[in-house]
């Protein structure tokens, strides 16, 4: 169930999946939210400006790997604007992350990319969390608030 405190924290994803569009990078945004709901790190995408590996989702993940201790990990949520690539939700159950909350998936974004005349140029198949990393608690889509990642990947898909 989404809570009003989920909810803080998605549209926090989401301005800054617009943070990272504005700055030339595609738009995503995740945070990290210890098991006291407190925001522990945030990134957004930076594949553009750093490397193509530079996701958000893989960048608290990482920060956990080297900042929390296991069990803090297993009671920590990541929120995102969108659903994790695979080599993201490999990365967080690697890193023992607990539940992920995402605002839009990974199919949504396809059938998006689909309606605007987009082929996908992803170099990995589209992999829902739960085909990769099948033990961590997941939610999402989150009804009306993709409806503003959708808008932000447009303009994205756009701009080219």
């Amino acid at each position: 169930m989404i809570t009003d405190h989920d909810m803080q924290h998605l549209r926090r994803c989401v301005a800054l999946a617009a943070e990272a569009l504005e700055a030339g990078d595609k738009p995503f945004g995740s945070v990290l939210v210890d098991s006291d709901g407190q925001v522990l790190r945030e990134d957004r995408n930076r594949a553009n400006s750093v490397d193509a590996t530079y996701h958000p989702e893989i960048a608290v993940a990482q920060w956990a790997a080297q900042n929390m201790t296991a069990d803090a990990r297993a009671k920590a949520v990541v929120y995102t604007s969108g659903e994790h690539c695979a080599m993201c939700s490999a990365a967080h159950a690697w890193a023992g992350l607990g539940r992920i909350v995402y605002v839009s998936s990974s199919k949504q974004l396809g059938k998006w990319m689909e309606e605007m005349g987009v082929t996908s140029t992803s170099p990995i198949n589209s992999l829902s969390i739960q085909e990769v990393a099948p033990n961590v608690p997941v939610e999402g889509p989150i009804a009306g608030l993709d409806e503003e990642v959708k808008a932000l990947q447009r303009r994205s898909l756009q701009r080219g």
